[in-house]
């Protein structure tokens, strides 16, 4: 079960990084249930193994890519979001006092708390582009506006995945003109 797991999680990253332009240095949000990967409703059956398989993945991604991984805790702790201390000094986040539990911030962020070098835990950030695992609602930590990307993988285990990347917003009206590659 794990190492389906883990290449459903290698295929969704990989599809998300090939159409989102990421540059080094930007964010990619990540909101895990690892309950809805077992198949079960969202915060009712935590599991540090599964968290950590995909936490595992996502995480070797973001590291090749130069990526900063932000990991989304669950809503015992508002949704707070546990990133490197570097990330929150590059972007500006003000760091909060928390330490996520698997029973109270997910076992997804737990992971991540473990994992990271210099751990810190903020309540706001704009992501470049993110992976919702089991409809964790990441929404309100990208940027404004966030474009859907579809992938082939689009579950992990049994939880229902949606991915977005990010661009800037269109101004101007019917004369402007824009930067194709920023679409």
């Amino acid at each position: 079960m794990l190492d389906t797991i883990r290449s459903q999680t290698r295929d969704v990253v990989q599809a998300l990084l090939e159409v989102a332009r990421l540059r080094e240095g930007d964010i990619l949000v990540v909101g895990c249930s690892s309950s809805e990967v077992l198949g079960r409703k969202i915060g009712s059956n935590s599991s540090p193994e599964v968290a950590n398989a995909i936490f595992d993945e996502l995480y070797a991604a973001a590291r090749q890519h130069g990526l900063y991984l932000a990991a989304q805790c669950c809503e015992h702790l508002n949704r707070a979001v546990i990133v490197e201390a570097a990330a929150a000094e590059k972007y500006g986040l003000e760091p909060v006092n928390v330490v996520p539990q698997p029973k109270a911030g997910g076992s997804f962020a737990t992971a991540a708390y473990a994992a990271f070098e210099h751990p810190v835990a903020v309540e706001h950030i704009a992501g470049h582009a993110g992976i919702d695992i089991g409809d964790t609602l990441i929404g309100m930590h990208l940027r404004h506006v966030a474009v859907p990307v579809r992938t082939p993988v689009c579950r992990i285990g049994e939880a229902h995945v949606v991915c977005a990347r990010t661009r800037p917003k269109f101004i101007g009206g019917v004369r402007a003109h824009y930067d194709e590659s920023q679409l």
